[in-house]
């Protein structure tokens, strides 16, 4: 009888074992490939420039030239570059949180007719392509004399994002509105229920919106090159460019130096908020 009842445990438990193997194995040879690209930028970027294109491909450059990190910073006045990205991005989130934190609490606590219209509305621009709406922005932007500086980067922001306002909706969702009703009983208004309650409640939330469109500002190429022409307006993505030469004459091991410069500060900002961040994703995508 003792085998009978010890046998199926021991399956089970040699069943759970393997299966945990392989899956560590999958993550293990998936965390490889997402992580090659960026060892070998690493390697890139301490290689002479004649020894990037060397064959066979050096993983570990012999001798090291560390030297590429000061001449690639230095080759373009990245100081103000990086001073113009972190501008652009900050003014960018500020906006974002406060436009998108605000729609988010009236689709979110509010009750109004047709409110589902609105937001299922306000949810099909996401299906707009940004090439659809560049050239009419652009236009409107040049009307209002707004070319050549930050403002047709960073005003849209103060008017919300969509994709954003749905995580902050799903998340004030969850949040029990008999704290509201309770709040009003006591005279507040909806405006200090949403600063005084439901953003208090919301860090997590709040976070990762934050570092969503930080990452999205930081990164961001198109909009800069649109709407700017000056070399000192120029933000670190349009830096980069600056390396491209024709003809193979590219410093590659310039650019990837520059490149790693480059995502020092999201990939700092992720591990410092990386707990907060994991946890606002996955109650603003699954409660609601």
């Amino acid at each position: 009888m003792s085998r009978e009842w010890i046998s199926p445990y021991k399956q089970e438990k040699k069943l759970k074992d393997i299966t945990r193997v392989t899956a560590t194995i999958i993550a293990t040879v998936l965390a490889f490939f997402i992580i090659f690209p960026i060892i070998w930028m690493f390697s890139t970027s301490l290689k002479g420039q004649f020894d990037v294109m060397s064959i066979p491909p050096q993983l570990i450059p012999s001798p090291p030239h560390w030297e590429n990190f000061h001449d690639a910073l230095t080759f373009l006045p990245f100081n103000l570059f990086f001073k113009n990205s972190v501008i652009y991005s900050i003014l960018s989130v500020f906006g974002e949180l406060l436009s998108c934190s605000l729609v988010a609490f009236g689709f979110a606590r509010l009750r109004a007719r047709h409110k589902d219209t609105l937001f299922l509305l306000m949810l099909s621009t996401m299906m707009l392509p940004y090439q659809v709406t560049m050239i009419p922005q652009y236009i409107l932007f040049n009307y209002l004399r707004w070319i050549d500086s930050y403002k047709p980067l960073i005003v849209p922001t103060f008017f919300g994002s969509a994709y954003l306002i749905f995580m902050l909706r799903q998340f004030y969702s969850t949040i029990p509105k008999e704290m509201d009703e309770a709040a009003m009983l006591d005279g507040c208004s909806y405006l200090r229920i949403w600063w005084n309650i439901v953003l208090p409640l919301s860090k997590s939330a709040l976070v990762a919106v934050a570092i969503f469109s930080f990452m999205w500002h930081w990164n961001d190429y198109l909009g800069p090159l649109l709407y700017l022409n000056s070399e000192d307006k120029l933000t670190v993505s349009l830096g980069l460019s600056r390396f491209t030469a024709s003809y193979g004459g590219t410093p590659w091991n310039l650019l990837m130096a520059a490149s790693l410069v480059f995502v020092i500060p999201p990939v700092v900002l992720f591990f410092l908020f990386q707990r907060v961040f994991i946890q606002g994703v996955v109650i603003s995508g699954i409660k609601g």
